[in-house]
């Protein structure tokens, strides 16, 4: 039985690009995040064989911990990704450029170091835009707090032939950077759950699937000069996909912070709104919650597989709202009065907009297993740099870090390593 739904993303055009036949590749595991891609490297060919399965279509299923190899790979190479749109974000408030992209489209990649010579090419500028209104007194204030539409990434195709068979298809990536200006700052405060239609209205019922309404703002806003980020990936996208669709395809998309929120409502977007859209997988980066349980089945529904990359000691993905319910919602403890006040609790606080699932499958790692890292705060524990360090150097849930690595510190730093 196969379950449909009507999308609240009113979309005509539709897509069908083919199946997606078996192809030979060499894949080079990219482990050191300052240095730029390299051809030539050793390269796994188990990776060319499950790469679909390196992207969850068994749900990361002995994958995870221990971490594979090839996966770890993947994962900092999409961070790599989204540390390009950072480095390309023009952040100098007094800047003319400020919130805009750095580097002219052709170029930007090229000029960024962890993805220099990656074999991708950016296609599309991506912008968001917020929805809060300015008042007239803000145009007496510094530039920097009426930028209402900023640069938060791009979208990337793999179009390099040797890439293109190491990867065993081709790729197409959406990379979103995290919040950086006033606005996003502000959107970021407006964290009660609202339809994914955007549509405020009240409702009784617990099946209907609902956003953080900030983060669906900087999707679904625009301007009369700037579209939106949801216009501007729809018709992207459909534009890739029917002029690669003979070739088999696959759609990444990651980002870090809000832009791994902005990540997971894309994915549903695209999912919703284009028949037969190819594999689409997110890995996200200290992405915060951003829907409800209703939501996440809707997007398990759709078939969109997401990699959540978790710092236990960041606050951020503990926010916004409230966590109250376990993976299948239902209640375990075996004292019956406390399954009932707990029950009460969960009405109570769904009542209020304000009840979050977590979506996805986890890869949850600790600063405290960090090398880098001399101090633990909050800036640390969320910086991409972080997790891409984390993800690195780990092993297992019981083995966290790697051995021959702590060997190494201790031996370069001569300073005694805790376990």
């Amino acid at each position: 039985m196969k379950l449909t739904f009507v999308s609240p993303f009113p979309f005509k055009a539709r897509v069908a690009p083919p199946q997606e036949p078996p192809c030979r590749w060499r894949c080079a595991i990219y482990n050191k995040t300052s240095k730029p891609f390299t051809k030539g490297a050793r390269a796994p060919t188990r990776l060319s064989k499950r790469w679909i399965e390196y992207h969850g279509s068994r749900n990361w299923e002995g994958l995870l911990d221990p971490l594979d190899d090839v996966l770890r790979g993947e994962i900092i190479r999409y961070g790599s990704f989204v540390e390009a749109a950072y480095q390309s974000f023009d952040f100098d408030p007094s800047s003319p450029t400020y919130a805009a992209c750095s580097y002219a489209k052709s170029m930007m990649l090229e000029r960024c170091s962890t993805v220099h010579g990656c074999g991708y090419r950016v296609t599309k500028n991506l912008h968001a835009t917020s929805s809060i209104p300015l008042p007239r007194w803000i145009e007496r204030m510094p530039r920097w707090m009426q930028v209402q539409s900023s640069w938060i990434g791009y979208v990337a195709v793999c179009n390099d032939k040797e890439e293109i068979s190491r990867l065993g298809r081709r790729d197409i990536v959406i990379a979103l950077r995290g919040t950086a200006t006033c606005l996003e700052w502000l959107e970021n405060l407006r964290a009660t759950l609202t339809h994914c239609s955007g549509d405020n209205i009240p409702t009784e019922q617990n099946d209907e699937p609902m956003v953080e309404a900030g983060v669906l703002s900087l999707y679904t806003s625009g301007t009369n000069t700037c579209p939106s980020l949801q216009q501007l990936l729809r018709h992207e996208v459909l534009k890739i996909l029917k002029l690669y669709k003979d070739e088999p395809l696959s759609l990444t998309i990651t980002g870090h912070s809000l832009g791994a929120s902005l990540a997971v409502i894309a994915a549903y977007d695209i999912k919703t709104t284009i028949n037969h859209s190819p594999h689409l997988s997110v890995i996200s980066f200290g992405g915060p919650r951003v829907g409800n349980q209703s939501f996440r089945h809707h997007l398990e529904q759709q078939g969109v597989k997401v990699l959540r990359i978790v710092n236990s000691d960041d606050l951020i993905t503990k926010v916004p709202g409230f966590f109250v319910e376990d993976h299948d919602g239902v209640i375990h403890e075996q004292n019956a009065r406390v399954a009932r006040l707990t029950k009460w609790i969960q009405k109570r606080v769904k009542d209020s907009r304000q009840v979050y699932a977590n979506i996805g499958h986890e890869l949850r790692l600790s600063s405290r297993d960090s090398l880098q890292l001399n101090s633990i705060n909050v800036a640390t524990c969320h910086d991409l740099k972080t997790y891409l360090d984390l993800v690195n150097g780990f092993v297992s849930s019981t083995c966290p870090f790697k051995a021959g690595a702590r060997r190494m510190l201790k031996k370069a730093t001569n300073i005694p390593t805790t376990k």
